[in-house]
């Protein structure tokens, strides 16, 4: 697992601050304890295919803010999903220790614990949650993209992300249940203080049907038809990246149920 800082000073950047054989690279680095810091947490990565997302993301923080953005990478762990799963706990730990050396390595100067944001795609969203579990909810903010669902709608929420991991847990959902597919990746059920169901949290628009009917001998890796596999679940990467990049707020309704959202009453603003 290593960890990448991109500071304001040097936002094309990436500098290593925490990996194998790493002494003194935080020291040495231009982490700046006095600025919130980002934490990005990657999910389960299919054989072959890169995360072009967080290149986009990391630009997208540091615009809009002085901030320290760090991208958590655990690609080798990532691999395959049950593998992954299996992973995760030992990644959080690792996280959890990271994230305690910058509270305390510059002693009267340290990170508070709550300037911290992890901000967790997929199944790297239950990984923050296990962070935050870890500091009894006492960091800021928990950010979660579409937190995963196999192997985590049914688990206690000592096994999965919860609003009591951080003092503000959001979660935005676009991969849920839905009848058009069986290829649903993410949770179905709330997981923060705030939930995001975009367009019901299912199908989302602009994502192909096509290659999913049928899906037998589909490859979920390499890309071609795994970008399609994937479109709806990343649909929240892109949704929150848009979010800090642009001025103009997206609008939400609030709404008793999908089914009074589709019957048009949670619009009359």
């Amino acid at each position: 697992i290593q960890f990448f800082l991109f500071a304001p000073e040097y936002p094309d950047c990436a500098q290593l601050i925490s990996g194998k054989n790493d002494e003194g690279k935080l020291r040495d680095s231009t982490f700046n304890s006095s600025l919130e810091t980002k934490l990005i947490i990657h999910g389960y990565r299919a054989p072959g295919t890169k995360s072009s997302w967080i290149n986009i993301m990391v630009q997208a923080l540091l615009e809009k803010a002085q901030v320290n953005v760090v991208v958590v990478d655990w690609t080798l762990g990532a691999v395959f999903y049950k593998n992954a799963i299996h992973t995760s706990l030992q990644v959080s730990l690792e996280i959890s220790a990271f994230i305690n050396k910058l509270i305390v390595s510059k002693q009267a100067l340290g990170s508070s614990e709550s300037s911290f944001q992890l901000i967790g795609v997929s199944l790297g969203a239950h990984i923050a949650g296990f962070v935050g579990r870890f500091f009894e909810g006492r960091l800021g903010r928990i950010t979660a993209l579409d937190p995963a669902g196999p192997s985590f709608t049914h688990a206690d929420v000592d096994e999965r992300l919860d609003p009591t991991d951080a003092i503000f847990v959001e979660a935005i959902h676009t991969d849920t249940d839905s009848k058009s597919k069986k290829a649903h990746l993410g949770i179905r059920i709330p997981v923060g203080h705030i939930d995001y169901f975009v367009n019901g949290g299912k199908d989302q628009p602009g994502c192909s049907r096509s290659l999913l009917k049928g899906g037998r001998g589909i490859p979920f890796w390499g890309g071609g038809p795994y970008i399609y596999v994937i479109c709806d679940h990343m649909r929240a990467v892109h949704l929150y990246i848009s979010s800090v990049q642009n001025p103009c707020s997206l609008k939400g309704f609030p709404c008793s149920s999908y089914g009074d959202f589709i019957s048009g009453n949670c619009m009359s603003c």
